[in-house]
């Protein structure tokens, strides 16, 4: 009976630590690989500063448009911008014009 005891006995004591290193390992397992872990933060800042990139990117091209429409104001048109839109919407060119096709880049 004095074996049985004696494991008891041990098995009190290491049953702790045991415990303790377990709750260790878990807390520190899904602090680095959890849903909020590191490695979510990780990849939350830098899809961050995608779209940051992709923001700033929409922004020019909104100022661009946003200017373009200001100098199509019926109010004060820019006779450039109107003669620019007439060829370019009904087709027309003069005979002296150099035409040049610029495709769209990946960008924009």
């Amino acid at each position: 009976m004095s074996y049985l005891m004696r494991v008891h006995a041990r098995v009190r004591q290491v049953i702790g630590p045991v415990l303790g290193s377990a709750l260790i390992i878990y807390t520190a397992y899904h602090a680095v690989q959890g849903d909020r872990g590191l490695i979510a933060y990780w990849q939350l800042t830098k899809q961050l500063e995608q779209a940051g990139l992709v923001r700033d990117v929409l922004a020019a091209r909104r100022a661009d448009h946003a200017n373009r429409a200001r100098l199509l104001n019926p109010k004060s048109i820019d006779r450039d911008m109107l003669d620019e839109r007439t060829r370019y919407m009904l087709g027309y060119s003069h005979p002296d014009d150099i035409i040049i096709i610029v495709g769209k880049s990946a960008g924009g």
